[in-house]
């Protein structure tokens, strides 16, 4: 089996395959001072629960935007499983090409997410992935990550909002009834949900002039399936197509 590790600046996200069939992932809160054991103890807890078994890991691959976490999934990959884990960069084979100005700025994320989403669908394609960032990447026919676009992402947003607005509420991140609030808690929740979901249309459609008018769309990330019904461009989502791009990237090197 493999594990996948994907360490976000807000969550690491963990899944198990056996072969291409994903048997178990989870979402745990990233944390920056925190051991190899203890990350340990938390996998060791989750596995229990889904009937895995530490021994039935033979390989690991990890991506990650968060530094400091690196050598830490290094070396409880080292002495729990006994393995060096694959890690994810753009010297990496991808399937795809990376056509970007300087290579060492792109996201692992966003490289396995390209991969992934080109290996699926084909191109041209845009990715969505609502994370502690909202990333739009494109992928042309030919295989060609070329960039895209980052923006501040909803809950990053709606702390600022929380923070500098001090009579306004912490509020859940759910769909309102309507776009027009009738309480200070709609209001909210409408200019979030159908915000992003503007946002989102607005930066597809310009992407698609200078990409293709034909370039499939597909989300994924946390917050996904609360924003994607709510957009005009997302024509799928994928909640585990960073998971899944661990996988494919793994089978690609190992």
């Amino acid at each position: 089996m493999l594990l996948a590790i994907d360490i976000g600046n807000t969550n690491v996200v963990l899944g198990v395959f056996d072969g291409e069939r994903l048997v178990g992932n989870w979402r745990v809160g990233t944390k920056t001072h925190i051991t190899p054991d203890e990350y340990a103890m938390i996998i060791k807890d989750l596995f229990t629960f889904s009937g895995i078994e530490f021994s039935q890991v033979d390989g690991v691959i990890i991506s990650t935007v968060v530094p400091p976490l690196l050598p830490v999934m290094t070396e409880m990959s080292q002495k729990y499983f006994g393995l060096d884990p694959v890690m994810v960069t753009h010297e990496m084979k991808a399937g795809i090409a990376i056509r970007y100005d300087n290579l060492k700025e792109v996201g692992a994320d966003r490289i396995v997410n390209a991969a992934a989403a080109y290996q699926r669908y084909g191109g041209p394609v845009i990715i969505v992935d609502f994370g502690t960032a909202t990333t739009f990447c494109a992928v042309t026919k030919d295989g060609e990550y070329i960039g895209g676009a980052i923006a501040p992402g909803i809950k990053i947003s709606t702390e600022a909002l929380f923070q500098r607005a001090s009579k306004l509420p912490r509020v859940e991140l759910a769909r309102p009834a309507s776009v027009i609030g009738t309480d200070t808690i709609g209001a909210m929740q409408a200019g979030i949900v159908y915000g992003y979901a503007g946002l989102v249309d607005g930066l597809v459609e310009r992407m698609k002039k200078e990409l293709s008018p034909d370039a499939k769309v597909v989300a994924t990330g946390g917050l996904a399936e609360l924003v994607s019904p709510e957009t005009k461009s997302i024509q799928e989502t994928r909640p585990h197509l960073t998971l899944e791009g661990l996988q494919l990237l793994y089978t690609i090197n190992r």
